[in-house]
């Protein structure tokens, strides 16, 4: 396809109006390279590189082009032919694909975060000299972190009878940053009747390497998630981070090399379950029994849905009726509440202010709302609305839909 309606759909070429930015200009250059007639250059990095995998391409396509996957594939090429660089080498495969070396450098960071000047609250910004990551804000790392909270089991409470055996992955932000959400997820499918599992073995899910072109990495990560979850018996693995169900979901579509990975990555992904769509669709807790915290009566919530939650897995409805289904609390749509926020993972460090111009259109969809809160399900989306709504001076606040509930 080359009529070009990607272009309407695109958060990066509506902010450069460059051809390279959207996704009929990266499929035509990579034809190219397939072709022996493009090499891959610094240049050709960059633009592969800059694209947020927010697939509204794709969803928009009239030839269903799955461009997201063509830039994946791009960047792995890219990744094989001339390695992953230094930073990328160190950050992949010596930190997040290690899950004790993990937490030790958070814990490093964490004892010498007191020097990042602080903008509000428990909030950081990084000061002046760090220049290469702009001025933004960002959420203090947790004094204890989640894997040093947690039991290996948590039965139903008030003595009930398991419902499921449900397997709880943890994921990095949450592990790091937001450890008390966790521990609210696990509350909640206890307080429903659910047993709850917490592997010491499970890592990272992968998406910030695999997206990236490290696949070899990202099927490292796999193996080793499959292999935690792999003798416990878990009907369902359930997530509070929409990007991490997004991963866990996608192993098989993007990692497998052969077909013994193929099939476990496969049934693997049967069981993985985003939290939103587990108590809506699994659980089946009705609108009336969700009971909304005191300190959100009257106020007024709209709802961020991110990329890897929406158009990833298709999950728009189940997030919804819980907010609707929280009595005192009232709920208005936001404009364009599908558009990406401008994260992208690693895309907001290398392309910071591209994402904070992204991230505009967003500020600006809920100032309409007229809400006091921005509601979604994914930390990363979190850390980003979070910053801008700062920068922007604006009064919202940013919370998990879980932090809602009682």
């Amino acid at each position: 396809m080359k009529c070009g309606f990607c272009s309407f759909f695109c958060p990066v070429y509506q902010e450069e109006k460059m051809e390279t930015s959207v996704a009929r200009g990266k499929n035509y250059l990579v034809k190219q390279v397939l072709a022996g007639k493009q090499e891959w250059t610094h240049e050709m990095a960059d633009i592969v590189g800059k694209c947020l995998l927010c697939k509204r391409c794709a969803a928009n396509c009239p030839a269903k082009t799955q461009i997201d996957r063509v830039v994946v594939a791009a960047r792995a090429q890219m990744v094989k032919e001339k390695g992953l660089g230094a930073i990328k080498n160190f950050a992949f495969r010596k930190v997040m694909a290690d899950r004790k070396a993990f937490g030790k450098y958070a814990r490093l960071l964490q004892k010498f975060q007191w020097m990042m000047p602080t903008t509000e609250g428990k909030i950081k910004h990084l000061p002046d000299f760090v220049k290469g990551l702009g001025k933004r804000n960002f959420p203090a790392l947790a004094k204890t972190f989640l894997r040093d909270q947690v039991k290996p089991v948590y039965k139903p409470q008030n003595g009930q009878e398991p419902k499921f055996r449900v397997g709880f992955f943890t994921g990095c932000a949450m592990d790091f940053v937001y450890p008390e959400l966790g521990l609210k997820i696990i509350d909640f499918l206890t307080k429903n009747g659910c047993e709850v599992i917490v592997p010491e073995d499970q890592n990272c899910c992968g998406a910030a390497i695999y997206f990236s072109g490290d696949l070899e990495t990202g099927r490292m990560l796999a193996d080793l998630n499959i292999k935690a979850y792999k003798d416990l018996n878990v009907d369902y693995i359930v997530t509070g981070c929409a990007t991490c169900s997004s991963t866990l979901k996608d192993y098989a579509k993007y990692l497998p090399d052969n077909e013994d990975q193929q099939a476990r990555y496969s049934e693997f992904e049967k069981k993985i379950k985003d939290s939103t769509e587990f108590i809506i669709d699994i659980l089946k807790v009705k609108p009336e029994d969700f009971k909304l915290k005191k300190e959100f009566e009257g106020k007024t919530a709209t709802w961020h849905d991110p990329c890897h939650l929406v158009r990833y897995q298709n999950i728009k409805d189940q997030p919804r009726a819980i907010l609707k289904g929280l009595k005192g609390l009232k709920y208005v749509e936001m404009p364009n509440a599908d558009m990406c926020c401008g994260m992208g993972g690693s895309f907001s460090v290398y392309h910071y202010d591209l994402t904070k111009k992204i991230a505009l259109k967003k500020m600006d969809g809920i100032k309409a709302t007229g809400a006091d809160i921005v509601v979604t399900a994914c930390p990363g989306c979190m850390i980003n609305l979070l910053d801008n709504v700062l920068l922007n001076k604006m009064p919202q606040k940013v919370h998990h839909f879980l932090e809602l509930v009682e």
